[in-house]
């Protein structure tokens, strides 16, 4: 096979493998989303045991990232799409991590009875694997103008956050027995807010890989 040919095999290889492991992470959120909901256990445990997988995967994309730069000197738009996949892939990777520390929190809660109705964290939920499912089609296409629209999604989650940091907020000062589990509450909030920067940091990889400009949709 010629070298261009190989070399145009090993970037559509990249990008594949960034897919899947974009998918397995959007599934992995919204399932630790639904053990927390659900106080499922077992769900929980399967979040918590198969973060493995989602390493394993990113490891490889990350070691043929690095072959890929050693081996073929890639520049200009090649070069932007190996560096661009292989921070998209980090980032993925600690998206999969904090669909772990969710499932976590499924554990902490345990079968106590929830302080609230969880209406907030699944809207957060709902609208970061949107973010991370346009992310994935943006980097598809490589569309520069969809990555940079889910900044303002970003947003709605950010905005959510803050009301529901307030309202725990107010129940952790009144309701001293509820401290903990607000606590808990909160942190899967946060886990949710952070989920939403790294989908943004997603965005502005993808506009690097078609502008070659570097951006900040973080502020």
């Amino acid at each position: 096979m010629p070298t261009r040919q190989k070399f145009d095999q090993d970037l559509e290889d990249l990008r594949l493998n960034i897919l899947d492991l974009g998918k397995m992470v959007d599934e992995r959120i919204g399932l630790a989303i639904k053990s927390l909901i659900n106080q499922d256990l077992d769900l929980a445990n399967t979040i918590i045991t198969g973060d493995s997988a989602v390493n394993d995967l990113q490891a490889i994309i990350e070691e043929n990232c690095i072959r890929l730069i050693a081996t073929q000197q890639p520049f200009a738009r090649d070069l932007r799409k190996v560096v661009a996949g292989l921070k998209i892939s980090m980032y993925l990777e600690r998206m999969g991590d904090l669909s772990v520390d969710l499932a976590k929190l499924t554990h902490r809660i345990g079968q106590e009875s929830l302080i609230k109705p969880l209406i907030d964290i699944p809207r957060m939920s709902d609208t970061v694997k949107e973010m991370l499912e346009l992310g994935l089609k943006a980097y598809v296409q490589e569309d520069c103008d969809a990555a940079a629209s889910m900044a303002i999604m970003d947003d709605d989650v950010d905005k959510i956050y803050s009301r529901v940091f307030e309202e725990l907020k107010v129940i952790m000062m009144t309701k001293p027995h509820q401290v903990q589990q607000a606590n808990y509450l909160l942190f899967a909030c946060r886990f949710l807010e952070r989920l939403g920067d790294y989908c943004t940091n997603v965005s502005e990889e993808i506009v690097y890989l078609c502008s070659g400009k570097r951006v900040n949709l973080n502020d």
